[in-house]
């Protein structure tokens, strides 16, 4: 059968070095000469003049050399992956599921710069060093002084040649953009939106965001934060502390991840809105191949789209440990009794939506809830989940009874039932702000 990396013809035409150079720029396949797409053998027209000449025209054409053999009547040929990218009359192929597909634009440059393991923010710009904003490189210098080496004496032409953002005097994307005076000349799709909804067309108040990656950090926290509740709780030893509608810190990383990881070939804006109920964060570009949603949720690789604009942040103290910060997002939404925070690829993009508290005993004392389930909903707010046998044994009931409640929650619409039928299956909050 057709798949990936396996394809048959019944017979050679030239129009199938599309499909050689897909297996090359992707994970190597076999071509069979001599089966239908059946896997019949059929007989094959002069099979050793194709034999000799089809390694030539794959030379010739594609300029890589394939594995051919001849057997059972059958041509096989067998090829590599490329360690570069190959084009076929300069055209580009890659292989996605049993076809072969030509790719363009964006996905082209992402495509090439992957095989020839650069990241684009490596690239070199046409900004040169009169762009650097002096005031951001002295911040830097300051911040980076436990993670980075820098001597006080140290210019900026040599910090930013240690950093590998500037290129025969020329600064790197990764320059312009976190140091630049106004790098939306340089990169059009260097920004970011952050607004004020009462409802999704119902806008309070906007913030557009310009200037380099830390100038705007600084504007979106802000334009967030100042939409926000705190109030005041006693701890300890009358010491106070301040607790705000959302933990700051992780609506910090998100803004960040926002900033470092998007796709800047993309001219589309980070978008960041503010509801009544939850906070929305989107960016252009999906997460790295490899990466999943699940995988998000607990401490992972990092493979960063942007390598230098995330090795700068982190000098800076904005990243505190490489594949933790979305885990982090979560530990402390959940620290503070709220919802966890929902990962999302959506709109060729990748977002996070932070939910409100509404599940306050209050609230739920309103809804109708009686104490043992209000203490169960005061259980998963900490720990994220809830069984039947653990609601059993918060609240010293029977079986049959904590069965009965939770499915009263579930009715609800407060718990989602998860897993398989008996001990697999778990109780977790329901995001009421989706419905």
């Amino acid at each position: 059968m057709e798949n990936y990396n396996i394809e048959y013809k019944e017979n050679w035409k030239d129009e199938y070095l599309k499909i050689i150079a897909s297996f090359a720029n992707t994970d190597g396949g076999i071509l069979f000469i001599g089966k239908d797409d059946k896997e019949k053998v059929v007989e094959l027209k002069n099979p050793k003049k194709l034999i000799e000449d089809i390694p030539n025209k794959i030379r010739n054409y594609i300029g890589i050399t394939p594995k051919v053999s001849y057997e059972n009547n059958v041509i096989l040929i067998e090829i590599a992956p490329a360690n570069m990218p190959v084009s076929y009359e300069g055209k580009f192929y890659v292989r996605s599921g049993a076809t072969t597909q030509e790719i363009k634009g964006n996905e082209l440059i992402n495509f090439i710069l992957k095989k020839k393991n650069l990241t684009w923010d490596a690239l070199e710009s046409d900004a040169r060093l009169e762009e650097i904003d002096e005031r951001t490189m002295e911040q830097f210098k300051t911040s980076s002084s436990k993670r980075l080496n820098i001597s006080k004496r140290d210019g900026i032409k040599k910090i930013l040649e240690n950093l590998e953002i500037v290129k025969d005097g020329k600064l790197t994307f990764a320059g312009v953009l976190l140091f630049g005076k106004k790098p939306q000349r340089f990169v059009i799709g260097a920004g970011a939106r952050a607004g004020r909804f009462k409802m999704p067309n119902d806008i309070l108040d906007t913030v557009d965001a310009r200037g380099n990656l830390f100038e705007q950090l600084d504007m979106l926290f802000e334009a967030v934060k100042k939409h926000l509740n705190v109030k005041f709780v006693i701890e300890g030893e009358l010491e106070r502390k301040d607790v705000w509608d959302y933990p700051l810190d992780a609506i910090r990383e998100a803004i960040i991840n926002a900033l470092i990881h998007r796709d800047y070939l993309d001219t589309a804006d980070i978008q960041i809105k503010i509801y009544d109920d939850k906070i929305w964060i989107w960016n252009p570009g999906k997460l790295p191949e490899g990466i999943t949603i699940e995988m998000l949720k607990t401490e992972h690789s990092s493979k960063p789209r942007n390598r230098l604009l995330a090795l700068v942040f982190y000098y800076a103290g904005l990243i505190e440990k490489w594949g933790s910060g979305t885990k982090r997002m979560l530990d402390l939404c959940l620290a503070q009794g709220l919802p966890e925070p929902e990962f999302k690829e959506e709109m060729g993009g990748f977002s996070v939506y932070f939910y409100k508290d509404i599940y306050t005993e209050e609230n739920l004392r309103r809804m109708g809830l009686n104490e043992r389930q209000i203490k169960a909903v005061l259980h998963v707010k900490g720990r994220g989940k809830i069984t039947n046998k653990e609601y059993k044994e918060i609240n010293n009931i029977s079986r049959q009874m904590a069965t009965i409640e939770l499915k009263q929650l579930t009715k609800k619409g407060i718990f989602e039932m998860l897993g398989k039928i008996g001990r697999g299956i778990v109780y977790k909050l329901t995001k009421l702000t989706n419905k």
